[in-house]
């Protein structure tokens, strides 16, 4: 049996994962969590085999989240589900630790395949995320210029353009506001802007911010 945590902040995207599991012998739904701080609260007296992982949330987001679930337990396997298959998100969560990178508008028949897939010890991509993975590294032109950045300026930049303030972001992340203000700058300095609207624009701009989110 394949024991599965489900971390969204959406019941609807939830309800919709749960029920298409609900329907596969050997996949069971174990528990459900609304946000990043409550799916590690969760695994820290509960063992999932494996996590199916929202990375925009409100609080500490999927990637926090996966760094502390795997540091309660190596073992469990995170699946991070996303809206963003472009580079750099895919090539940064996959170095980051997660297991498998799955796209939200992936089909059930792909959500099972990932589950089984991470599950036997294999990591797992779409093939068209894979895709452009793989074209990403041969097409320096198009390089998109986010893939400069850390793990954890990727992190922050998407709380800033989240609309998030400093001090909430500092609160969530247990670093001070001085520490995430440089950060802040350091992300305006090898992005070329200058201020948290022109970030806006261009994470916008290059597919990294659903603009109908906003």
């Amino acid at each position: 049996m394949i024991n599965i945590l489900l971390v969204d902040d959406h019941e609807l995207v939830r309800t919709g994962i749960s029920r298409i599991i609900d329907d596969v012998r050997g996949m069971k739904v174990i528990g459900e969590a609304e946000s990043g701080e409550e799916a590690v609260k969760w695994c820290r007296s509960n063992v999932p085999d494996v996590v199916l992982l929202d990375m925009n949330m409100p609080g500490i987001g999927g990637l926090d989240a996966m760094h502390r679930i795997l540091r309660i337990n190596e073992d469990i396997k995170v699946i991070m589900l996303t809206m963003h298959t472009e580079n750099p998100f895919p090539s940064k969560v996959m170095q980051a630790g997660a297991a498998g990178y799955l796209s939200k508008c992936a089909c059930p028949d792909e959500v099972l395949n990932a589950i089984r897939s991470v599950h036997a010890g294999q990591r797992y991509l779409a093939p068209e995320i894979a895709q452009q993975m793989a074209l990403s590294q041969i097409s320096p032109a198009a390089e998109n210029p986010f893939g400069s950045l850390s793990e954890r300026e990727l992190q922050i930049m998407m709380m800033i353009t989240k609309g998030q303030r400093v001090t909430d972001i500092s609160e969530q992340l247990s670093l001070n506001s001085k520490t995430i203000n440089s950060y802040r700058y350091r992300l305006f300095d090898k992005l070329g802007v200058h201020g948290d609207v022109e970030l806006t624009h261009l994470a916008i701009r290059y597919g990294m911010l659903d603009a109908d989110t906003l």
